[in-house]
């Protein structure tokens, strides 16, 4: 009786330290995540005498907000903003369109050369951007499309859409093939079936593809600083990048800048969270 007493304290004493320390490992996680962001929007309300005041401070005891009127009393700053919106809401929509039609063909239909096309959109998955930023830039300029929002928004489709199409193909599949089958019985085409059957029983599956569609857009650095050279065609993260001055930088309106850049994002997710990781989860059962 005395060893199953003590066998059933060790056990506890062992839970207790387990759960223990998977709190503080928690915690640490935890702070070493929203520490930069909880600086960065510390930050985006000091002057830059503050930002670099020893001992650091993450709350001041007076608050600025020059760094935010200096940013939206800019015309400049208000058009990287608008160029992003405009760029990642046409490559978003796009996307989409395209890739929800496409995934219904890929996953109720059996065509010439439909393994051969996977094989590719796999493919283009695993080539690193990088490699491609010379080509796209002398197709760009060889097509007229240089320093514009088709040549931006055709590049970023370039990688938006397999890993769509991907997606949206394992969500179609999840779904019983009687649904359109029922609604072609009763006189009615492919594209109604999708359109009015498929289409809106797959919210979850087109708000997360939409979601991570938007993100790729919205925060990509490298093509938009190459396939632009005018300040009215610059996006959000080359707007944050052009704060940095030849001599001195803007800490407290790039911080700033950041900040707001960010809050598209965030809003998207938490609106519609519910739906990305339903669509996540749903998309990966079946392929």
């Amino acid at each position: 009786m005395a060893l199953t007493v003590d066998t059933r304290r060790r056990r506890t004493r062992s839970a207790l330290v387990a759960k223990s320390g998977l709190i503080v490992a928690l915690i640490l996680g935890a702070v070493f995540a929203a520490g930069p962001v909880l600086w960065m929007l510390s930050s985006s309300f000091k002057s830059n005498t503050q930002i670099f005041e020893l001992p650091p401070r993450l709350i001041t005891d007076t608050f600025s907000f020059d760094a935010y009127v200096a940013i939206f009393t800019n015309p400049e700053t208000m058009r990287f903003f608008l160029n992003s919106y405009v760029v990642a809401g046409s490559v978003t929509i796009l996307t989409l369109l395209v890739a929800i039609q496409a995934a219904y063909a890929f996953s109720r239909f059996e065509f010439r050369g439909k393994r051969i096309l996977n094989v590719v959109i796999v493919s283009v998955q695993a080539v690193p951007p990088i490699t491609l930023l010379i080509p796209y830039f002398g197709l760009m300029v060889a097509l007229g499309l240089y320093n514009s929002y088709l040549g931006l928004i055709l590049t970023y489709m370039v990688f938006t859409l397999p890993y769509a199409i991907i997606m949206m193909t394992g969500y179609f599949n999840t779904l019983p093939k009687e649904l359109d089958e029922a609604v072609r019985v009763d006189g009615a085409g492919s594209m109604t079936a999708l359109w009015r059957i498929l289409v809106p029983i797959s919210v979850p599956g087109i708000v997360s593809v939409g979601i991570y569609t938007f993100m790729i857009a919205w925060n990509e650095y490298l093509f938009a600083l190459t396939l632009t050279r005018s300040i009215d065609m610059r996006t959000v993260p080359i707007g944050i990048q052009l704060l940095m001055g030849q001599h001195s930088y803007d800490w407290n309106q790039i911080m700033a800048m950041s900040v707001l850049g960010s809050i598209p994002v965030l809003i998207l997710f938490l609106f519609f969270q519910r739906y990305f990781i339903s669509g996540l989860t749903a998309g990966s059962v079946k392929s």
